[in-house]
């Protein structure tokens, strides 16, 4: 029951090249930054991962991007990120865009055993009718678009079909933890973090804090712990996205 290891290395340790990540956060906000200076430092590479976004230049998961460890992305936001636009436009990364509320329910569906949802986002556009570019030739012609998605009415209104999502391990940040893997996030945090949690079939927790079983009221834990696999008491340098002040 004791699902504490002892370094970010020792967590990631298994993740193989051409694993798909779940990986938790809201632009810099709650994303599991110590878990990814240790994968990167695995040197494993060809990753599919899911996240909101994919971080910024060199920090986050921009720092596996950078070092081309990322062969495609399935998000929902990439504005700040001058190297993820470079490498889809140069047709070195593949990418899948879905609407962000969308995102959010097929993960959430992948972790509760839901293999599929009607959504009346995306109805009418390239999302629900196909052609959305998702890799580009070196030359700027489309290499590979979208197909189109099954769409049907219900009660007068359309809605398209959406595929849930899990992936092989999920990378996430919580504040509390206790030893059997049960989960705390702190405010915003919350984000994407619960959903990839349960969304990864081996799922590790990077923490601010551990705690003995019973410490964690059990009406405020988020993600329980049968959705993690591993704990690991990692901090990394925490950065804010983009720095607004008065003059």
């Amino acid at each position: 029951m004791d699902k504490v290891v002892g370094s970010a290395a020792e967590a990631v340790a298994d993740i193989p090249s051409g694993s798909s990540l779940a990986v938790g956060g809201f632009g810099l906000c709650g994303i599991p930054q110590a878990l990814i200076e240790a994968l990167l430092a695995t040197g494993v590479d060809d990753l599919r991962t899911v996240s909101n976004n994919c971080g910024v230049d060199e920090w986050g998961l921009g720092s596996l991007l950078k070092a081309k460890r990322i062969s495609k992305t399935t998000g929902s936001y990439v504005g700040e990120n001058k190297e993820f636009e470079r490498q889809f436009l140069t047709g070195e990364l593949e990418v899948e865009l879905v609407p962000q509320g969308t995102l959010a329910e097929r993960l959430r569906a992948g972790g509760a055993g839901i293999p599929a949802f009607y959504t009346p986002g995306g109805v009418g556009t390239q999302v629900a009718d196909g052609g959305l570019p998702q890799r580009y030739h070196p030359d700027g012609s489309v290499a590979l678009a979208s197909e189109a998605k099954e769409v049907r009415s219900f009660d007068g209104r359309d809605y398209v079909l959406e595929r849930a999502i899990t992936c092989d391990f999920a990378l996430v940040h919580a504040r509390f933890a206790d030893r059997h893997g049960n989960l705390v996030y702190e405010k915003s945090a919350q984000n994407f973090n619960p959903l990839c949690a349960a969304a990864g079939r081996i799922t590790i927790a990077e923490v601010e804090e551990i705690v003995e079983p019973g410490q964690l009221d059990p009406a405020l834990v988020h993600t329980p712990g049968i959705f993690v696999q591993r704990v690991v008491l990692a901090t990394a340098e925490k950065r804010i996205e983009r720095r607004t002040v008065r003059a």
